[in-house]
């Protein structure tokens, strides 16, 4: 069998800290952390041993599982990246309970606009109608401006429904007009030139 030091991922190995007003508890193979901003309960892969000990999270490859066959080398590779996917999985965990995770997009362009009211959020990006989308529950959605900003303890949530904000009215290449991240660049494209008759010279 392959030695535990060459599956050792150099993410999985740190042990995570415990900050003050977190608990975390285990049951199988599913992890409740609970914090003051909320609580988050993910399941795990069997491979991967999750314990909270002297104020820190440690995050190692289950000895019993590994033991119980040769590991060939894609296995091996596959469990060192589910390994430090893990412990990231577990960070991001403390982390949103803590302090949220926040998301911004800017709204770019004459006549478009987003509002919030109540679980839902309106967005007019020039159709006949505007676009409304439900706010999941466990998210925080506000509008200032030109700027929505979407918030919660769930990292991938706030991504994903952030994603899918943006994909209503991608920022286009020539005016930049629509939605797009905080920061982020947009590649400008030249618009078409228009040749008048005669024109060229």
């Amino acid at each position: 069998m392959r030695n535990m030091v060459e599956l050792m991922s150099r993410v999985g190995k740190k042990p995570i800290s415990i900050p003050e007003g977190v608990e975390i508890k285990t049951e199988g193979c599913r992890v409740f952390i609970k914090g003051p901003k909320g609580e988050i309960a993910k399941d795990f892969q069997p491979e991967i041993s999750i314990e909270a000990k002297e104020g820190k999270i440690f995050v190692l490859p289950d000895k019993k599982i590994l033991n119980e066959k040769k590991i060939p080398g894609r296995e091996a590779k596959r469990i060192k990246s589910l390994w430090g996917m893990t412990r990231m999985m577990l960070e991001n965990m403390v982390k949103g309970v803590v302090s949220e995770f926040e998301k911004k997009l800017e709204i770019e362009g004459v006549g478009l606009k987003a509002e919030v009211a109540g679980q839902e959020i309106s967005l007019s990006v020039g159709y006949s109608k505007p676009v409304k989308i439900e706010i999941p529950q466990n998210l925080k959605v506000s509008v200032q401006k030109n700027v929505i900003t979407i918030s919660g303890i769930e990292k991938d949530l706030v991504g994903q429904f952030a994603s899918i904000l943006r994909k209503v009215k991608p920022a286009e290449p020539y005016k930049g007009k629509g939605f797009k991240y905080e920061g982020e660049i947009i590649r400008r494209k030249v618009g078409k030139k228009v040749v008048t008759a005669g024109g060229g010279k």
